[in-house]
C-alpha cells in the first residue's frame, strides 16, 4: 500500500506519456498565466502595492504544483511517485550540493562578469552605502554596519537561512517539474529530457518575464531578448536541478536548491554600477553571469546519471 508521500520510486515507464505531459503543462501555463494576466491588469510587478504583487508571484509559482495534482485527478493516473519522501539517509549529498552550490555559482558567475566589464563593478560599494544611508534616514538612527559587514550578512542570511525560507514558494515549481514532469520525459533519454524541461520550465516563465520579471523592462530588447536568454538559464539551471533529483531520489534537493538559488540571486546587484545589459549580467540570469552555471550543467549533461 502507498502512502501519501510514496514508496520507493518504481522503475521508469517505457515511453513517454505525451497524453499527461500535454495536460500537466496546459494547466501549469494556465494556472500562471492568470497570476501574469491578474498582475498585468492592475499595474505589472512596478505598482506600488507590493502585497499583491508578492501574493501574484506566489500564484505563478504555485502554477505547477498545481496542475501536478490536477492532472493525476483528472487522469485517474494515482499517487504513486510523488517524489515528497526526504530520503535523507539515501540523498544525504544531494541536499548537502543544493544547500551550498548555488551561492558558490552565483558568486563566481558575477566574478567573471565583473572580470570582463569591469567598469561595471563597485570597488567602493557605493550601492551598499546607499542603502544604508537610506535605511538610517528612514529610522533615524545611524546603521552600526559596515558596507562589508553588510554583504556578509547578506551572503550568510542566503546561505544558511534563504533555502529553508523560500522553500515554500520553490517547492510549488518544483513539486510539478521534477516528480511529474521530468520523470514523465526520462524515458527520452536524460539528454533529451534536461533539454526538453529546460525549454518547457523556460517557456513557462515567459508570461512573467513580459511583465519584467529578472530582467526589468528598460534594456535594449525588452522583453524578447530577455525572453529567449532565460530558455539558456532554465536548461542550465533546469539539469542540475534535474540531477539533484535523481541523486537525491527526491524532489526536496531541487526545492531547497532552487530557493538557495533564488535567496542569493540578488547579491551581484549590490556591487554594481552603470547600466550593464541584464541579458549579459552580472546576475544568474545573464549569459555572462550564468557562465558558471553553463559549465556545470554541461558537464552534467554529458555524464548521463544511474537512474532509481
Amino acid at each position: 500500500m502507498h502512502t501519501p508521500t510514496g514508496p520507493a520510486p518504481t522503475a521508469l515507464p517505457p515511453t513517454v506519456d505525451w497524453r499527461r505531459v500535454a495536460i500537466f503543462y496546459a494547466l501549469a501555463v494556465a494556472i500562471s498565466g492568470a497570476a501574469a494576466a491578474a498582475l498585468a491588469a492592475t499595474g505589472g510587478l512596478q505598482q506600488e502595492n507590493f502585497t499583491w504583487v508578492m501574493a501574484g508571484l506566489l500564484w505563478y509559482m504555485a502554477g505547477p504544483a498545481l496542475a501536478h495534482l490536477l492532472t493525476r485527478l483528472l487522469t485517474r493516473e494515482g499517487w504513486q511517485d510523488l517524489g515528497l519522501r526526504p530520503r535523507l539517509r539515501h540523498g544525504w549529498s544531494a541536499w548537502v550540493i543544493a544547500w551550498v552550490l548555488p551561492s558558490l555559482l552565483v558568486i563566481l558567475g558575477s566574478a567573471i562578469y565583473f572580470a570582463i566589464f569591469p567598469q561595471h563593478y563597485d570597488a567602493g560599494l557605493t550601492t551598499v552605502r546607499g542603502l544604508l544611508d537610506q535605511a538610517a534616514a528612514q529610522t533615524g538612527q545611524p546603521i552600526p554596519l559596515t558596507p562589508e559587514l553588510f554583504i556578509a550578512l547578506q551572503i550568510a542570511q542566503a546561505i544558511l537561512i534563504a533555502p529553508l525560507v523560500n522553500s515554500l514558494a520553490t517547492l510549488g515549481e518544483e513539486f510539478g517539474w521534477r516528480p511529474y514532469l521530468q520523470r514523465k520525459l526520462m524515458p527520452l533519454g536524460w539528454r533529451r529530457a534536461m533539454l526538453w524541461m529546460g525549454l518547457l520550465w523556460g517557456v513557462w516563465h515567459w508570461p512573467i518575464l513580459a511583465l519584467g520579471h529578472n530582467y526589468g523592462l528598460d534594456y535594449p530588447g525588452a522583453p524578447w531578448l530577455g525572453m529567449l536568454a532565460f530558455l539558456w538559464f532554465t536548461f542550465t539551471v533546469g539539469t542540475i536541478l534535474g540531477w539533484l533529483t535523481l541523486r537525491g531520489e527526491s524532489v526536496w534537493p531541487a526545492v531547497i536548491g532552487h530557493a538557495a538559488l533564488n535567496g542569493i540571486a540578488g547579491l551581484p546587484l549590490l556591487f554594481t554600477v552603470g547600466n550593464p545589459h541584464p541579458v549579459l549580467g552580472p546576475t544568474a540570469v545573464g549569459l555572462l553571469g550564468g557562465l558558471s552555471f553553463a559549465l556545470v550543467a554541461l558537464w552534467l549533461w554529458l555524464r548521463p546519471p544511474t537512474q532509481p
